[in-house]
């Protein structure tokens, strides 16, 4: 049964197969990449948004799959929950992740914000061979503070301080972060449906 990543992501395919334990591959190794247009209102439709699109791409060509699509960002109460959904594409479409984590930092400095309350969703979406759809969520809290510290995982992992912590997900280890992750709260509930599916 192959595993068929919605994402080309580096860093979401590491974080997959790290927290997972299982082998997933990204959908540009068996297809041609091509541009998904993400327009739902949450992260669980953004996700089988993903999925269906790979999905309808391999069906009545490739047995033996599971398509598996990730959403996932950081929300901001204090900002209406910005970037929330928009987290990969905040400071704009071609944005890096650099940029989009320091747009985020210059919205907090911009109303006057130094640290307040955070949080991270993970959406997980999964299509098998059949049609069938399974989704999940995972969640993590803390706060987001307005400088980036530590050099470690990616995207906002440098601004932001889970609960109990006095250090940024860039400046704690990846074991720590694993046991923390909203991705790997996710990706529990997600190993368990697959273990029923393969």
């Amino acid at each position: 049964m192959k595993i068929i990543l919605a994402s080309a992501n580096k860093g979401k395919i590491r974080e997959i197969q790290t927290y997972c334990d299982i082998d997933v591959l990204p959908y540009s190794d068996v297809m041609a990449p091509f541009d998904i247009i993400e327009d739902g209102d949450t992260f669980k439709a953004n996700a089988l948004i993903k999925a269906r699109a790979i999905y309808e791409k391999l069906k009545g060509k490739e047995k033996d799959f599971i398509v598996l699509a990730d959403d996932s960002g950081i929300s901001v109460p204090a900002l209406n929950n910005a970037p929330g959904i928009y987290s990969a594409r905040y400071a704009g479409e071609d944005a890096s992740e650099k940029d989009n984590l320091y747009k985020l930092i210059d919205e907090l400095k911009k109303n006057g914000i130094e640290r307040t309350p955070a949080f991270y969703t993970a959406a997980m979406a999964m299509i098998t061979d059949k049609g069938e759809e399974f989704t999940v969520h995972g969640w993590m809290y803390g706060d987001a503070i307005a400088q980036a510290r530590g050099d470690k995982g990616f995207g906002y992992d440098p601004m932001f301080i889970p609960e109990g912590f006095d250090k940024t997900l860039g400046e704690l280890d990846a074991e720590v972060k694993k046991a923390l992750s909203h991705r790997s709260k996710a990706l529990v509930l997600t190993k368990t449906i697959l273990r029923t599916l393969v």
